[in-house]
C-alpha cells in the first residue's frame, strides 16, 4: 500500500477523533445560550450514539456496494455538514436534529476504515492509528477553548472544525483511485464485493457473540473510568474538583500514549499475546485505586489501567479477519463497533444510578465484573475460531 494512501488514512483517524470531544468543552456556554437543562448534553450524545450504532450495522452494506474509499468520503462529509449545521443552530431541538447526520458519519467511517486497516496494515499501524484518533479527541478541546476565550463564541468552534473536515473531505475524494489497489497488487474491493452478510449469518458465526459481548464489556469498562473517574477521586479521595479534573485526564493520556508504546511492541508480539497483557495490566490499575484513602494509588491507579487499556480494542480489531475470514470482516467490525457504543452508551450511565442510590465507592468492582466478562468472552472467541497461523482465513463457520 502506498504511503500516501497511508498519510490519508492517518489524517482520517485524527479526523474521526475531532468531534467526539466538541460537545462536553462546549456544553458549558451553550446550554446557558440555549436555556436548556444540564442533562440534554447527555441526550443529545445519545442521538448521536444512536445514529452510530445504525451506520455501523450498516457499513457491510455500504462498503460492499460503494467501497471503503467512498463510503469514508461521504461519512466524513456528513459529519463536516453536521458540525457546520450545530454551528448555526439557534435553538436546541436543532442540536437534535443534526446530530442525526453526526452519528451517521462518525459510525460509517469508524467501520469501514477498521476494517481496511484490519485487512491490509500490520497490527502496529492499528494501534498507530487509534493513537491519533486520540490526538485528535485532544486538539478538538484546545480548538473549543481557543475560540472561547478569543470571544468567538462556541459556534466558531464548531465550524474552525467543520472546515478542517470539509478539507479533509476533499483529500479523501481526490485520493479515491489510491483506495482501489492493495500492496500485493490485488483489488483492495474484490472483497467488498461480495453479497452482504444477514443478521442471522453473522450470529451463527462461531465466535461471533462472545466477540461482541467481549466489546461491549471493554467499551463499558474504558467510558465509565473515563467518565467517572474525576468523580470517583473527588467523593473517595477528597481531591478538589479542578485536581481530580487533570488526574482523571491522565487515564486519557495513558490511553494514547500507551497505544503509541503497542505500535512498536507489535513488532515482537501477536495481538492476542498483548490483548492479555493489557487485561493483566488493567487488573493492577483496578487493584491500586480499591485503596480510597491512598490519593497517590488512586490516580497511579488510573493511569495503569488507561496504559492496559491501550492494546485491546486495536488488536481485537486488526484480529477480525484473521478470526472470521476477509470476507466477513466487515461485517463483524460493523457489529463490533455497534457494540461498542452500546458499551459505551448505556454502561457509564448505569454505574451513574448505583453511585447516587448506593456509593461512588462501587467504582472499582464495577469496573471489574466487566474486566472479567471482557477477559472470560475474549478466551472463548480465540477458542472458538481456533486461529491458523499466518492466514487472515481460519476455520470460523
Amino acid at each position: 500500500m502506498g504511503a500516501l494512501l497511508i498519510a490519508v488514512i492517518y489524517l482520517c483517524f485524527i479526523s474521526l477523533g475531532l468531534p467526539d470531544s466538541l460537545l462536553g468543552s462546549a456544553w458549558p456556554v451553550m446550554q446557558t445560550e440555549f436555556g436548556a437543562p444540564l442533562s440534554f448534553a447527555g441526550l443529545i450524545a445519545m442521538v448521536i450514539s444512536a445514529c452510530t450504532i445504525v451506520s455501523s450495522l450498516l457499513s457491510d452494506f455500504l462498503t460492499k456496494k460503494l467501497g471503503t474509499g467512498l463510503v469514508t468520503a461521504i461519512s466524513v462529509v456528513m459529519t463536516a455538514v453536521a458540525l457546520f449545521c450545530f454551528s448555526i443552530s439557534t435553538q436546541v431541538w436543532m442540536l437534535f436534529v443534526f446530530a442525526v447526520p453526526y452519528g451517521l458519519g462518525a459510525g460509517g467511517v469508524d467501520a469501514s476504515l477498521n476494517n481496511y486497516v484490519a485487512l491490509h496494515l500490520k497490527s502496529r499501524h492499528m494501534s498507530w492509528l487509534h493513537c491519533m484518533w486520540g490526538v485528535g479527541a485532544s486538539i478538538s478541546p484546545y480548538i473549543m477553548s481557543f475560540a472561547l476565550t478569543k470571544g468567538l463564541g462556541w459556534s466558531k468552534g464548531y465550524l474552525i472544525v467543520a472546515v478542517i473536515q470539509i478539507a479533509l473531505s476533499a483529500v479523501i475524494f481526490i485520493s479515491l483511485p489510491l483506495w482501489k489497489k492493495r500492496k500485493d497488487g490485488a483489488s483492495a474491493e474484490a472483497a467488498e464485493k461480495l453479497k452482504p452478510l444477514t443478521p442471522g449469518q453473522i450470529i451463527k458465526t462461531r465466535g461471533a457473540v462472545t466477540c461482541f459481548i467481549c466489546f461491549f464489556a471493554y467499551c463499558a469498562l474504558e467510558q465509565t473510568a473515563m467518565l467517572w473517574a474525576s468523580s470517583y477521586m473527588v467523593f473517595l479521595n477528597g481531591i478538589t474538583a479542578e485536581d481530580a479534573a487533570k488526574y482523571a485526564s491522565l487515564f486519557f493520556i495513558g490511553i494514547t500514549v500507551g497505544r503509541a508504546i503497542n505500535g512498536f511492541l507489535t513488532v515482537k508480539f501477536s495481538d492476542k499475546t498483548l490483548i492479555r497483557a493489557g487485561i493483566v495490566i488493567i487488573t493492577a490499575g483496578i487493584a491500586l485505586i480499591i485503596a480510597p484513602s491512598l490519593r497517590g494509588l488512586t490516580v497511579a491507579g488510573f493511569i495503569v489501567m488507561g496504559l492496559g487499556c491501550a492494546p485491546v480494542y486495536p488488536c481485537i480489531i486488526h484480529m477480525t479477519p484473521q478470526l472470521f475470514g476477509e470476507d466477513k470482516s466487515q461485517a463483524m467490525i460493523g457489529v463490533q463497533m455497534a457494540s461498542a457504543y452500546l458499551g459505551s452508551c448505556f454502561m457509564p450511565s448505569v454505574y451513574g444510578a448505583l453511585a447516587n442510590g448506593v456509593t461512588p465507592a462501587l467504582l472499582p468492582a464495577f469496573l471489574g465484573v466487566f474486566l472479567v466478562l471482557m477477559a472470560v468472552m475474549h478466551e472463548i472467541t480465540q477458542r472458538a475460531c481456533r486461529v491458523k497461523p499466518d492466514k487472515h482465513v481460519n476455520d470460523c463457520v
